[in-house]
C-alpha cells in the first residue's frame, strides 16, 4: 500500500490508522499548497485532486477519508477499528460523517479556503459579506460542532465507547486543527486529543509529519 498525504491536512488520521493496524506500508509527501495535488501527474492518480489517496496493492486506487477508513478497518478485522456492537458501530459512523461533512468540509473549510465559499456578486461585495463574514461563519460551525460533539463523548474516553477507531482517528485531526486557528477544545474533547495523541502510532505519525 502507498499513502499520499500533504502537511496540515486530513490525510493524518489515514496515516494513523495504517500505523495502528501494522502493515507494511510506504508513503509519499505532497506540496498541497503548493498545488502539486493538481499537478497532471497527481491527478492521473487523483483526478479529485487532493489527499489522502491510498494506492492498494493491487494498483487500484482508493480516495475520500472516510471510504478508506472504513476499508482499512474491515479487511484488517484484527485490529479491531470499527466494533461489532451495532450501536458502537452506528455511534462512530455518525461521528465520521458529522466531522468529515460538517466541522472538516463546512467550518474548517470556511477557515482555510475562504475564498471558496465567498460571495462574488456585487451585494454582497458592497455589503462587505466577503472573506472575514466566511471566516467568521466558518468558527462558528467548527465551535457548535465541538459543542455537540464534546456532550456526545461525556463518560466516554473514545468516540464510539472504550476502544480506539476509526472515529477517533477522525474526530482526532480536526482536534489536531483547531489551536492553529485559536479554537478551544471543550473538557472531552480535549481529553480524546491528549489520550489520542499519546498512542505510539500516532507518536509515530507525528514524527513523520514533523510535529511533537
Amino acid at each position: 500500500m502507498k499513502l499520499y498525504w500533504g502537511p496540515h491536512t486530513c490525510a493524518i488520521g489515514t496515516h494513523i490508522l495504517l500505523e495502528e493496524i501494522g502493515k507494511p506500508y510506504e508513503t509519499e509527501k505532497i506540496d498541497v499548497q503548493g498545488g502539486q495535488t493538481h499537478s497532471p501527474e497527481f491527478l492521473a492518480i487523483n483526478p479529485k485532486g487532493k489527499v489522502p489517496v491510498l494506492v492498494r496493492d493491487d494498483g487500484s486506487v482508493l480516495t475520500e477519508f472516510g471510504a478508506i477508513a472504513k476499508w482499512l478497518a474491515i479487511v484488517n478485522p484484527e485490529s479491531h477499528l470499527v466494533s461489532r456492537d451495532a450501536d458502537e458501530d452506528v455511534r462512530a459512523s455518525a461521528i465520521m460523517d458529522y466531522v468529515v461533512g460538517t466541522i472538516h468540509g463546512q467550518g474548517f473549510g470556511r477557515i482555510f479556503l475562504s475564498e471558496r465559499f465567498e460571495p462574488q456578486d456585487p451585494v454582497h461585495q458592497t455589503l462587505g459579506l466577503g472573506t472575514g463574514s466566511v471566516k467568521k461563519q466558518g468558527r462558528k460551525m467548527v465551535e457548535e460542532g465541538f459543542a455537540i460533539l464534546d456532550r456526545q463523548l461525556d463518560g466516554r474516553s473514545y468516540a464510539a465507547g472504550d476502544k480506539f477507531g476509526i472515529a477517533d482517528a477522525t474526530l482526532f485531526y480536526v482536534e489536531r486543527w483547531a489551536p492553529q486557528v485559536d479554537i478551544e477544545l471543550p473538557a472531552n474533547l480535549q481529553a480524546h486529543y491528549a489520550l489520542v495523541r499519546e498512542r505510539p502510532a500516532v507518536q509515530r505519525v507525528l514524527n513523520t509529519w514533523g510535529e511533537k
